[in-house]
C-alpha cells in the first residue's frame, strides 16, 4: 500500500482460523487505529483503512506502519499517506 491517498488496501492469507489483530501505528509508536481484533475464517482477506484514527479523524500526511497478528505470526509493515 504504498503510497497511498486517500485509502489503501491491506491484503493477506489466513491458512486456518484465526484470530487476528491488525493495528495501525505512526511513527512514534502511538496506536492510531485497530482495523481487526477478531476471530476470523481461512481465506484471502482485504481490509481497507481510510487514514483515519480512532476518533475518525483525517491523519496529516508521513509515515505509518501495520502490525498483523494471527496465530503466533507477527509482521510490521511500512505504509506512505501523501496528501
Amino acid at each position: 500500500p504504498n503510497p497511498f491517498n486517500p485509502t489503501t488496501q491491506i491484503k493477506y492469507e489466513l491458512p486456518e482460523n484465526s484470530f487476528v489483530n491488525i493495528t495501525i501505528f505512526d511513527m512514534l509508536g502511538n496506536v492510531v487505529d485497530n482495523l481487526v481484533n477478531q476471530e476470523m475464517n481461512a481465506g484471502y482477506k482485504t481490509i481497507q483503512w481510510n487514514a483515519t484514527h480512532n476518533q475518525g479523524q483525517s491523519l496529516s500526511a508521513g509515515v505509518y506502519f501495520y502490525l498483523m497478528e494471527a496465530n503466533g505470526f507477527t509482521q510490521v509493515k511500512k505504509m506512505i499517506l501523501l496528501k
